[in-house]
């Protein structure tokens, strides 16, 4: 399936002039593993004007094909793009990888609330006035070597992840963020697992006086139990018991538990507990299929990554979509990550229970999916077992290809 991308702006417009210097032009021969970002790191340069000096149209390289550098030998300012017409198949993390910057850039300057954009919306891509400048000067200036300091120590805890957990979500609770996180636990990439024990900062406690005078003895108090916030639903036309579970981000045994049910019947007019602090989830497909495939798909968070594996001894990426598929009642086959991405359309609006599928990971092209969560969260049979985790971590941006949906 062939998707067409429709720019904002011309090539031509994107690059501005030469103040000084004389452009050099060079060679390379694309080796393997070499990426457009990796090329354009090695030389200074930008992935827009490599791909502008070759007459690219994709990111997608050949080894040993030969590309013409051009390099600036003292000063180039470069304008980035304004705005961008989304079209289908796009979405923000996508548009943000195209443009080399940041979702939640993207979405400051758009002033959107949440990551749903749609097809013809005009978006703005680059900063107000926003130019880069890059110098090579002629010498490096000395600078002094700092003083050394006595190293400071922070104090530590220890947290264990749990369902729903990103690096992002435990950094906030910690109030540190993701690149301390990675440093204190020597993480070289944003995965973790259910159970997986990481290292956190905690703060110390200031330091009180010692009381001399002896406290008053008290009865002891009633320990306070916390209930959960709830609200009541009241069940219409057409719901089931997944539906609403769906819209509140719970599973089917969770919503029971809650109002004490024994079975999955109810009624028209019958009140439900839900809970009180979540807000419905606006991204869940309405369907009976997506609700059991979510439902399905958690159960199975923390089985180990087998290759080939489909069974709940073990799963790989493509084997967790089988399974959990024919568990909601889909009979579909056995297929690879490319063979689903065939049997799935392009949506503009993801939605949870709809497919996220990654290229380039262990190979060219599509080799990875997921299950669509809503929130940018996902859940994949990976190296480290089910797990979920967040579409913003740098290695799911980089290599997010679309979102789609099962004919």
């Amino acid at each position: 399936m062939k998707k067409t991308i429709v720019r904002a702006l011309s090539t031509a417009a994107l690059l501005s002039t030469v103040y000084a210097g004389t452009a050099l032009a060079d060679t390379y021969k694309v080796e393997k593993g070499d990426t457009l970002s990796k090329i354009a790191g090695k030389y200074d340069t930008t992935v827009l004007a490599i791909k502008t000096s070759n007459g690219l149209k994709s990111d997608f390289l050949s080894v040993n094909q030969m590309l013409k550098i051009t390099v600036a030998s003292n000063m180039t300012q470069l304008s980035q793009p304004t705005t961008y017409t989304v079209v289908k198949g796009d979405a923000l993390i996508k548009i943000a990888n195209r443009f080399h910057v940041s979702v939640g850039e993207l979405k400051q300057w758009n002033k959107l609330d949440t990551t749903i954009i749609h097809v013809g919306q005009r978006l703005q891509v680059s900063a107000s006035k926003q130019t880069t400048t890059i110098t090579t000067p002629a010498k490096k200036p000395v600078i002094p070597a700092p003083k050394p300091q006595t190293p400071t120590t922070t104090a530590t805890g220890v947290y264990t992840v749990k369902s729903g957990d990103y690096l992002g979500k435990i950094a906030g609770k910690h109030a540190t963020t993701v690149t301390n996180l990675k440093s204190l636990n020597k993480l070289k990439t944003d995965m973790i697992f259910v159970g997986q024990k990481l290292k956190v900062p905690v703060k110390k406690a200031a330091a009180t006086p010692v009381k001399t005078t002896p406290p008053k003895t008290q009865a002891p108090s009633k320990p306070v139990v916390q209930k959960p916030e709830t609200t009541d639903y009241i069940i219409k036309s057409g719901d089931t018991l997944g539906k609403i579970a769906g819209r509140y981000q719970l599973t089917i045994k969770e919503l029971k538990e809650l109002n004490q049910l024994s079975s999955d019947q109810i009624y028209v007019g019958q009140k439900l507990k839900v809970p009180g602090t979540t807000k419905p989830d606006s991204t869940v497909v309405d369907t009976e299929l997506a609700v059991k495939m979510i439902s399905s798909a958690k159960e199975l968070i923390g089985i180990p990554y087998v290759w080939g594996g489909s069974t709940l001894s073990g799963f790989d990426c493509s084997g967790f979509i089988y399974y959990v598929a024919n568990q909601a009642g889909m009979e579909i086959g056995r297929y690879s990550a490319e063979g689903y991405y065939d049997r799935t359309y392009y949506v503009d609006t993801p939605k949870a229970g709809d497919i996220v599928f990654f290229e380039n990971t262990y190979k060219k092209g599509i080799s990875h999916l997921g299950i669509y969560l809503g929130n940018n969260q996902f859940i994949h049979a990976n190296d480290s077992g089910v797990m979920i985790s967040n579409l913003q971590g740098a290695y799911y941006q980089a290599h997010f290809e679309s979102f789609k949906r099962f004919y």
